[in-house]
C-alpha cells in the first residue's frame, strides 16, 4: 500500500536500534511497509506511512518498537467525523 499518507510528521512510532535483533517481525506485520530489515537490524524506511496500528510493537520480541496507537492518523480521522460545520464537536466532549 504505497503512497498512503496520513498526517506527515506526527506518528508516535519509536524504534530502539540497540534492542532490535533483526527478526523481521515488524516488516512482516506492517500493512504499509514502514520497515525494512538491513544488516540484521530493522529500519524505518517510510515513517509517514505509519497508521499507528501497533502491530509492529505487539509482535516485537524485544520491545524495540513502541507506538501510541491512534494518536496521529486514526484519532484525527475519527474526530473529524464528529465535527460540526462551525468547528464544534458532536462527540462526547
Amino acid at each position: 500500500m504505497e503512497n498512503i499518507r496520513y498526517l506527515p510528521g506526527v506518528t508516535t512510532l519509536r524504534l530502539d536500534p540497540e534492542a532490535c535483533v533483526g527478526c523481521g517481525a515488524c516488516a512482516e506485520v506492517c500493512p504499509h511497509s514502514v520497515f525494512r530489515v538491513e544488516d540484521r537490524k530493522a529500519r524505518v524506511v517510510d515513517r509517514d506511512a505509519c497508521m499507528e496500528c501497533g502491530a509492529c510493537a505487539l509482535n516485537c520480541p524485544t520491545d524495540a518498537l513502541a507506538v501510541d496507537p491512534g494518536v496521529g492518523c486514526a484519532a484525527y480521522i475519527i474526530a473529524s467525523w464528529f465535527k460540526t460545520k462551525d468547528g464544534g464537536c458532536r462527540a462526547c466532549c
